[in-house]
């Protein structure tokens, strides 16, 4: 079977068509400008000017007719600034090296390469041994024995290749692989030391595998195999040609072909095939039509657009996008035992770029089993966890995930906070608290339990925000999903000198030891730091003050204090709860309750107090004024109608 029955047509398959731009750089009198001019007018000169300008390549030259531009450099130390610039903005660099000077060689690995990386050139590099007319006949060593140290050095080298300018060998090819390189790079796709597919390349073709696979049965038939060629590359396959296909999968790979046609192992196996042959545009064809950039990730105009939201709203699932995620929940749930373990829930991602709850703030965000097994209220928890903090990238992977609904119909924008407030309730289904205390009081473990994990004596100190969340049950019977948002004491100033710090937060809670009078003065401390905060900004927020360890022996005078801090601010008298005996005294419930009616726990502060008294004083002046001028209005108008009058009866 000629393996040009499954691939491109000869269009282009890139997506790239404003043009490459190659950027040719070296040591001096490395043959640099003589390997341009050969390229790009097919003669060789007799005079080589200093510097070229930038030179358009033959279309001809190149298959995919994507435009190429070669940039000449100069060596010199007064260019390394322009040298730098122009590396810099290069879609690929060919270094030049001559072969009849070893030292230009050397400087490869000891100069170009490294200040390649210095300067964080990320691009495909192809090294071009030019003037090979000139290296001595008995020199031993080959390219690949002179190149592989090298390019197990520097992984960014594309293509190494020998050319000669004066006898015209292998000059087009220069330029054809950095064109190639930058249309279809391997490095994305193929580990070369593996000899393997990269797992996201893997994962993204596995999901191509499953939008062809219309009947759900696993395997391609010759009908699906057909309308994928068609989609990607613009031409049927003859059923000969399906034949062979299966025939070449099938002899190398046997699992690869079953009754059904062709399984995602054979798929997978073909792709392989194609880039150890150098047909990497086949493979880069496929997924550019199913949308992948370079990066083996979706491309923008397949995801979420810009959401325009103030920076008081939130995002939310909508129901359509959570009966899609129970769906997928039972789907991947092979055991039936109503919670997806660690391979179950690799599964659900597996179509994906990678997992995206493996780093923080995901990982450990949700409550798992005994087993390890996250169950569907801590999946959705986890779905709700990523909206709300990057939405972009939930639907995002809702999409890889299959969900076929039109992006912007998986998320829906919250109303404003502060129009919550007014109206005395908000509808949210998702609420974040911003959990607030100074160090040693208690927020971690307040976080912990949330998520079901047991209490534990040793004291780890939190350097970074986290996060847990979890489903709250309300006495109504309505559900709502809690993001418990841990501040550490020493990153709560740089918080606040953010005036939108508090937009997102829904309720504010304040945890101190209560067996400590410096935690709870701390506390109280911040308490005032956050309110004062929201009534400059307007991002007023409802406060809880919780007492943790209420197992130990609260401070002589906490009574008192607790009472006159929480009377004087008008919030609820701090909530005592113990996390070593399991006692929260409802304190989630509490939280949300809070978040669905915050007009009622706004803390007020003394100079939030002669604020609002100092604007009722002004607004009655103002009234007084307002009436005595009306007062002064209606008499002039009496007085000129008196007037009028008198002035006529005379």
């Amino acid at each position: 079977m000629s393996m040009a029955a499954l691939g491109p047509d000869g269009s282009s398959s890139s997506s790239t068509t404003a043009g490459v731009r190659i950027v040719v750089a070296g040591d001096r009198g490395t043959g640099k400008t003589t390997l341009i001019v050969k390229a790009a007018t097919d003669s060789f000169p007799t005079k080589v000017p200093p510097l070229l300008p930038p030179t358009r390549m033959p279309e001809e030259m190149f298959p995919d007719r994507v435009p190429v531009t070669v940039i000449d450099t100069s060596s010199s130390l007064e260019s390394r600034g322009k040298l730098a610039d122009e590396l810099q903005r290069a879609d690929a660099v060919v270094l030049t090296y001559a072969c009849d000077q070893p030292a230009t060689l050397d400087r490869l690995s000891t100069f170009w390469l490294p200040e390649l990386r210095r300067l964080e050139v990320k691009v495909p590099v192809i090294v071009a041994g030019c003037k090979l007319d000139l290296r001595e006949e008995h020199y031993p060593l080959t390219l690949e024995q002179v190149m592989s140290p090298i390019m197990q050095q520097f992984r960014e080298i594309e293509t190494c290749i020998e050319c000669s300018a004066y006898k015209s060998i292998q000059i087009p090819e220069v330029f054809y692989y950095s064109q190639k390189a930058v249309l279809h790079p391997t490095a994305p796709l193929f580990d070369q030391e593996l000899q393997t597919l990269k797992p996201r390349c893997v994962r993204a073709l596995k999901r191509i595998f499953i939008l062809c696979d219309n009947d759900r049965d696993g395997a391609l038939s010759d009908a699906e195999l057909n309308d994928f060629q068609v989609k990607c590359f613009n031409a049927p396959l003859q059923p000969s040609e399906i034949v062979g296909v299966k025939r070449v999968v099938q002899e190398k790979l046997p699992e690869g072909v079953n009754m059904n046609g062709l399984t995602l192992t054979g798929f997978l196996f073909l792709h392989a095939l194609f880039i150890e042959k150098g047909r990497l545009e086949t493979t880069w064809t496929v997924l550019r039509k199913f949308g992948y950039t370079n990066e083996i990730r979706l491309c923008d105009d397949q995801l979420l657009p810009p959401i325009k939201r103030t920076p008081d709203q939130s995002v939310e699932l909508t129901s359509e996008a959570v009966d899609f995620l129970r769906g997928v929940f039972f789907s991947f749930d092979m055991d039936g035992d109503g919670a997806l373990n660690a391979q179950e829930l690799d599964d659900v991602f597996s179509t994906a770029p990678e997992s995206p709850w493996y780093v923080a703030p995901y990982a450990n965000a949700a409550e798992h089993n005994a087993l390890g097994g996250l169950s569907l209220d801590g999946f959705l928890s986890q779905w709700a966890l990523m909206t709300l903090l990057d939405p972009v990238l939930s639907v995002e992977n809702l999409i890889y995930l299959g969900y076929a609904g039109d992006p912007s119909s998986a998320v829906k924008v919250t109303r404003r906070r502060r129009v919550d407030r007014k109206k005395q309730h908000s509808d949210r289904n998702v609420f974040q608290c911003f959990v607030f205390g100074p160090k040693e009081a208690g927020k971690s473990s307040l976080l912990q339990s949330f998520v079901g994990s047991p209490f534990s004596e040793t004291y780890t100190p939190t350097t970074e925000e986290r996060c847990t969340v979890n489903i709250v049950d309300q006495p109504d019977g309505t559900r709502k999903t809690l993001i418990l948002r841990e501040i550490p004491e020493d990153a709560i100033k740089k918080l606040l000198n953010d005036k939108d710090a508090l937009a997102p937060c829904d309720i504010a809670v304040f945890v101190h030891d209560s067996s400590k009078e410096a935690s709870w003065l701390t506390a109280t401390e911040l308490l005032v730091q956050v309110a004062s905060h929201g009534e400059s900004t307007g991002y007023e927020v409802p406060c809880l003050i919780v007492a943790a360890k209420d197992d130990l022996e609260p401070y002589p005078t906490a009574i008192h204090d607790s009472t006159r801090v929480s009377q004087d601010m008008g919030i609820e008298a701090p909530i005592p709860i113990s996390t070593k005996l399991g006692d929260f005294n409802n304190i989630y419930r509490r939280i949300v309750r809070a978040a669905e009616h915050p007009h009622l726990s706004i803390p007020e502060t003394e100079a939030g107090k002669t604020r609002k008294q100092y604007h009722r004083l002004l607004n009655r002046s103002l009234m007084v004024i307002s009436v005595g001028a009306a007062v002064g209005i209606v008499g002039l108008a009496a007085y000129r109608v008196y007037a009028t009058r008198k002035n006529s009866s005379s």
